[in-house]
């Protein structure tokens, strides 16, 4: 068994150098990559399908499940029909439940302006799972994988991609 690894600094806003992490066991193998994101914030909807079939394939694997994470707690994975339409209505949806006007106590306590960004990232969650066969993401017709920046300004994300499969 090989592995190598780097130690990342756990701050959202940490640089780090391109990751890979390799596990190999009989035909097993667990392959991490670091995909970089610029966004605006301000439920900023990005479609990252072909990114992340691109570390499918670039993995090797004929099968298995790709699991895509993003450090941090204002920001959120999901899958959608990325289409105007879509993405315009899930917006209205998000200012709807969790307006960024209303007075969040994480305001208070800490003289932010993102109380809603926490809110909604914690109400879509972090990290996705998809399945893969034959090197390509077992995804539906109309349905992308899109990351979502809830945060009130301009930021450098980083997404940690881990390929496992064989």
């Amino acid at each position: 068994m090989t592995v190598n690894f780097v130690q990342a600094d756990h701050r959202e806003t940490a640089a780090i150098a391109h990751t890979t992490t390799e596990l190999r066991e009989s035909s097993n193998m667990i392959i991490t990559r670091e995909l970089q994101l610029r966004t605006q914030g301000h439920t900023t909807i990005e479609d990252i399908t072909d990114r992340v079939q691109a570390v499918v394939a670039e993995s090797g694997l004929a099968a298995g499940i790709v699991t895509i994470f993003c450090p941090g707690s204002t920001a959120g994975l999901t899958t959608l029909e990325y289409e105007d339409g879509v993405v315009a209505d899930l917006r209205r949806v998000f200012d709807e439940i969790t307006p960024p006007e209303r007075a969040y106590q994480h305001h208070l306590r800490w003289g932010d302006d993102n109380g809603s960004a926490h809110v909604r990232a914690a109400l879509i969650g972090p990290s996705l799972v998809v399945p893969f066969a034959a090197g390509r993401l077992a995804l539906g017709t109309w349905q992308q994988i899109v990351f979502l920046d809830f945060d009130t300004s301009p930021r450098t994300r980083r997404l940690v991609v881990q390929v496992m499969g064989e």
